[in-house]
């Protein structure tokens, strides 16, 4: 046991990604499109926050300061999600991503022994993710990528993703999969709901296409992340079974749904111990990790207490704290992955 505490959800501003997008055609229909799905109530709220956090997104001495103050030895750092700008077309995505993995290593690079990095892949253009997948873990020496739930005409199904799976399962880059927006789009547009409902929606969905299309059949090495405790899929994972053995179109696995959980890794984060409970029991105790989504308003401040809150044998909250992430290779000493 390393007894390392490890935060595998914590993002960060690459500034040089919003110099990139700034102007470009496509960038003020995608900010319409998000107001419409989000509401102008939630908007509002959502830009006064992310402005108070801008410290925190950018500022290593924030956020050193902030890693100690919640006892976080670790913590593993992606691109915020605002940046993903999958509206960008190729030229312009090829920017986006070869400047959030050079931003996030440099990043790591100024405290190494504290921070492990996560870069990005142009989802929407799925003929470039291994070359984007390579530039994040070979050349810039990151653990892996972080994509959404899906992208415009993208699915996490789609054929076109094959070689990203297969060369994320050769180099052992880990893959986390944490959605930005929803696709229900107005219909949860007041009440937070965008958020409160729509991304646990998004966590299964992204799920589900991978474990129904037999993604983890043909890569079983492949290093799943999944943000927000994996959505509603756990909770719900009987219901996947179910359809697995009375409907042939959702046999497209070799096993039942609920047997690639385990091959799965699921952040903490799911707001209180009850749930977090719930989640150990259906994908085990070493399929989960410490997450806290810093520095956002719905992630945890002290996400340490939330896992010591739920009064779990000692061994399994090492486990969670620590050990899993260590062993899923989200450390400082083995964050850089070599081809």
């Amino acid at each position: 046991m390393n007894g390392r505490i490890v935060d595998v959800h914590a993002h960060a501003i690459v500034p040089e990604v919003e110099a990139a997008v700034a102007g470009q055609p496509g960038l003020d229909a995608h900010r319409a499109l998000d107001a419409r799905r989000n509401g102008a109530e939630s908007s509002a709220v959502s830009g006064k926050m992310f402005g108070a956090r801008i410290s925190q997104l950018t500022e290593l001495d924030r956020r050193l300061a902030d890693l100690d103050a919640a006892g976080i030895d670790v913590q593993v750092v992606s691109p915020s999600p605002s940046q993903y700008h999958y509206w960008a077309d190729r030229e312009l995505a090829q920017v986006v991503t070869s400047s959030a993995n050079r931003g996030i290593a440099a990043l790591v690079a100024e405290e190494p022994s504290r921070l492990v990095g996560l870069g990005l892949i142009p989802l929407q253009h799925p003929a470039d993710a291994v070359t984007a997948l390579d530039d994040a873990v070979v050349t810039c020496g990151l653990a892996g990528v972080e994509i959404s739930s899906f992208a415009p005409g993208v699915e996490l199904s789609d054929e076109r993703l094959e070689p990203f799976w297969a060369r994320a399962e050769e180099l052992g880059a880990v893959v986390f999969v944490h959605p930005f927006g929803c696709s229900l789009d107005e219909r949860l547009d007041r009440f937070y709901l965008s958020n409160t409902v729509g991304q646990p929606v998004e966590n299964a969905a992204a799920l589900s296409h991978i474990i129904f299309a037999g993604v983890l059949d043909r890569y079983p090495s492949l290093k799943l992340l999944a943000a927000h405790g994996g959505g509603y899929l756990p909770t719900y994972i009987g219901r996947s079974d179910h359809a697995w053995e009375v409907r042939p179109e959702a046999r497209r696995c070799s096993a039942r749904p609920s047997s690639y959980l385990c091959r799965i890794a699921f952040d903490s984060l799911v707001h209180g111990p009850n749930a977090l409970r719930a989640l150990i029991d259906t994908v085990g105790a070493e399929s989960v990790v410490l997450g806290s989504d810093y520095p956002f308003d719905m992630g945890n401040e002290d996400p340490v207490a939330e896992v010591r809150a739920a009064k779990l044998p000692e061994l399994v909250t090492q486990s969670i704290l620590s050990d899993n992430a260590f062993r899923l290779g989200l450390s400082p000493a083995s964050s850089g992955v070599s081809s």
